[in-house]
């Protein structure tokens, strides 16, 4: 940015002609012309980490998008969010009793990262065995690490850790998902239950995983998008908890306001009555702090698109198939 220019700048990543982006400006422009003039792109490395179904030709992909999208309108609903409240209300209560009180010292960022990622599977898979928890996290962690690590498929890699990892935690969930089919289907699981259960009811029949043509999602690609999920969700809200206590920890004026904004909507409670929808709402100041945290420290650094037309911005030209990537200044 310093060298070329604080709006865009011409690259190479990974051998593809990249613009880049930068700033809030950037990030608008991209965000607000998704799917018109660019769409989201990946690096071919990340293709041996999160490898595509089985189905390639172009119809099965759309069928398998347009089954994506209606699963997606199902299980984050904002039903199917208000039943969310009460459970991670009673994990995180759980949370603070047995990691922050009473304690001398806290690791706020491995403290949060376990909270949101125990949080995680248990509203996507209903797991919530600690141990299992703490034994999927450190797969996470590889499947990060490799992520975004040079791609060198080599043993001892971290790229190769990370693939490794993401196979292993890819068969378990497969296993989850044909599980969860069999129990569906035995009454000895409900569709409501977890994510896992939301993604195959928004699939009539449920119990086969088909819609209506008798196309479905493959427990592959089922267990693929509850994998993307959970690494979106992992980092991002563990980052994001972490910095909030940082600068809660920083500003006692905010503090103070929060924590009475939270005194008030506690003694509208009655003993172990847990949060609902309704409660949120009311947490007016500590949303704003929430989203002034997000501004400051944004918890995704940039984003890959790809340019699907030739269009002009800030008078330059991208041509069409060029890698688009903003970044934060």
């Amino acid at each position: 940015m310093s060298k070329f220019s604080p709006l865009v700048f011409r690259t190479s990543l990974m051998l593809e002609d990249t613009a880049v982006f930068c700033g809030a400006q950037g990030n608008k422009f991209l965000f607000s012309n998704e799917n018109k003039l660019v769409q989201v792109w990946w690096p071919s490395s990340a293709e041996k980490i999160f490898p595509s179904s089985s189905s390639t030709d172009e119809t099965s992909k759309t069928k398998q998008a347009m089954i994506m999208r209606r699963m997606v309108n199902t299980t984050h609903s904002p039903e199917t969010l208000r039943s969310y409240v009460p459970i991670m209300d009673a994990m995180t209560q759980k949370h603070f009793a047995t990691g922050w009180d009473g304690k001398d010292e806290i690791i706020t960022y491995e403290l949060t990262k376990n909270f949101t990622f125990t949080v995680a599977c248990k509203i996507f898979v209903s797991i919530d065995d600690p141990e299992k928890v703490r034994y999927l996290c450190g797969r996470f962690e590889s499947i990060n690490l490799g992520f975004f690590s040079i791609p060198i498929d080599l043993p001892g890699t971290p790229y190769r850790r990370g693939i490794v990892a993401a196979n292993f935690i890819r068969k378990e969930l497969i296993a989850i998902v044909k599980q969860r089919k069999i129990d569906l289907a035995q009454g000895k699981a409900t569709p409501t239950q977890d994510h896992c259960s939301k993604k195959l009811a928004a699939q009539p029949p449920w119990h086969q995983g088909l819609d209506e043509d008798g196309n479905g999602m493959e427990e592959y690609d089922i267990a693929k998008k509850i994998l993307v999920s959970l690494i979106a969700g992992h980092d991002t809200t563990s980052s994001t908890c972490a910095f909030i206590v940082k600068f809660l920890a920083e500003f006692p004026q905010v503090y103070n306001r929060v924590y009475e904004e939270h005194m008030e909507i506690a003694k509208s409670k009655a003993d172990g009555e847990l949060l609902e929808w309704e409660d949120l709402s009311k947490m007016k100041y500590s949303w704003n702090v929430a989203c002034e945290v997000l501004r400051l420290v944004p918890p995704t650094q940039g984003a890959f698109r790809e340019a699907m037309v030739d269009f002009m911005y800030n008078g330059y030209f991208i041509p069409k198939g060029w890698k688009v990537i903003y970044i934060h200044n």
